[in-house]
């Protein structure tokens, strides 16, 4: 077992991994990246769509090329890269300890003090979501469609349906049709979608492809491949059987949501919030097992790269000055309120500007977010459109917490 000692290691290469990893190589601490796959850049390089780079670059970049910068600045550092690697264990018990594995390396053990977990996020499969009937071939998480077309350069099928409208979804409504194939409807349990408006009017809209809201798969029929699939809609939350209607396709691509990638995370003894399974972190977005940082889709789903980086950047800071041996003074809790689904991080530092990412739990116009500091309201924010599809940033400072107490808790409300 070869041996290696770093001051910090994180786990998984793509934007949030190489965005932390920076910001640690340039603060002077030594740093390694341990990626699975044999690339850098994770689930972008199969993204060979527009849209990404708006706020980070300032340009409109494919995700290849949102990965290239990033890679190229890796490249340029002291930053040691182990592609092909999997992390199988950690042992945090005084340094912490990572046992990898790798075709070329052999066994690793790499020691270090801080860990930044930036593994990403997986897609949720028809067992997830236990869509009922047969088991035919022509059954694809959307992302796994979007490899095999982007990367692979096969085409899955001719006779799409898409059931979910996640943005990945969205996005292979318009790649499918781009390929010749015919799409012939996307399907969402939930009354609204679930993507960004952009790619509602960009990938259906623009496509002519058929969104039924409040409906739900309830069959998938087909003995050696998909023939097609039974849509039942709801009203009140209720199947409404006699309604239910057959749409006939080859195809089925799943876009029903993600989850953050936390097995290990798990293993090492991280707690995990019930609501987003991503870690629970304080204002430095470290987990509650000392010198382990969590940062973009690991710790929730972001809607766009730009924010991941974002957020990822911030965790790399943190993770130097913890190196350095700074630790916040005080912290101030922070609660998710009316409407509001999860917030992140969970605790604020009041002696600086905090970024805050929340999601809300209703759709509406003309929505207020309230900022309540132990139940008296110090911040008012007007929004003129919230739905969850769509995450909610907002920047909470030490005016906004003035006269906290040690027991204080900042309670977030969409009114």
């Amino acid at each position: 077992m070869k041996e290696l000692k770093y001051d910090a290691v994180v786990i998984g290469g793509g934007a949030a991994g190489m965005a932390a990893a920076l910001e640690i190589d340039k603060a002077g601490f030594s740093c390694a990246i341990v990626e699975r796959e044999d690339h850098l850049g994770g689930i972008l390089m199969q993204c060979i769509h527009n849209g990404f780079g708006l706020h980070e670059f300032k340009e409109e970049l494919s995700g290849p090329e949102f990965a290239e910068r990033f890679a190229e600045q890796v490249a340029q550092s002291k930053i040691a890269v182990y592609l092909g690697t999997t992390v199988t264990d950690i042992n945090t018990q005084n340094d912490k300890e990572l046992i990898c594995v790798s075709p070329d390396y052999g066994i690793l053990k790499m020691t270090c003090k801080t860990v930044v977990l930036a593994m990403g996020c997986r897609e949720r499969n028809r067992g997830n979501v236990r869509i009922p009937g047969a088991r035919p071939a022509g059954v694809y998480t959307a992302g796994l469609a979007q490899r095999l077309v982007n990367i692979e350069g096969y085409i899955p099928g001719k006779d799409v349906v898409i059931i979910g409208s996640g943005d990945i979804g969205l996005i292979m409504a318009r790649r499918m049709s781009w390929v010749g194939c015919h799409v012939k409807a996307v399907v969402e349990i939930m009354p609204y979608p679930s993507g960004l408006t952009r790619n509602i009017v960009q990938c259906l809209h623009d496509f002519n492809i058929p969104l039924y809201l409040s409906c739900q798969t309830t069959n998938i029929f087909g003995n050696d491949r998909v023939e097609g699939i039974e849509v039942t809609p709801m009203e009140n939350g209720a199947l409404v059987p006699e309604k239910a209607f057959r749409i006939d396709c080859d195809t089925v691509l799943l876009s029903v949501g993600l989850v953050p990638e936390n097995e290990l995370s798990k293993d090492a003894g991280v707690e995990l919030h019930p609501t987003t399974n991503g870690p629970i972190v304080d204002a430095s977005l470290m987990t509650n097992v000392d010198g382990i940082f969590a940062c973009g889709n690991v710790l929730h789903v972001h809607d766009l790269v730009d924010w991941v980086a974002e957020e990822a950047r911030f965790a790399g800071k943190q993770a130097a000055a913890w190196l350095r041996g700074e630790r916040p003074l005080h912290q101030v809790r922070v609660k998710a309120g009316p409407n509001v689904r999860y917030a992140n991080p969970g605790k604020l530092d009041p002696a600086r500007d905090n970024k805050v990412y929340l999601r809300s739990m209703i759709v509406k116009n003309d929505a207020v977010l309230e900022l309540r500091l132990d139940n008296r309201v110090v911040k008012t924010i007007k929004k003129g459109h919230i739905q969850p599809s769509e995450m909610i940033t907002l920047t909470v400072g030490p005016k906004d917490l003035e006269g906290y107490t040690a027991d204080s808790a900042l309670e977030l409300a969409l009114v």
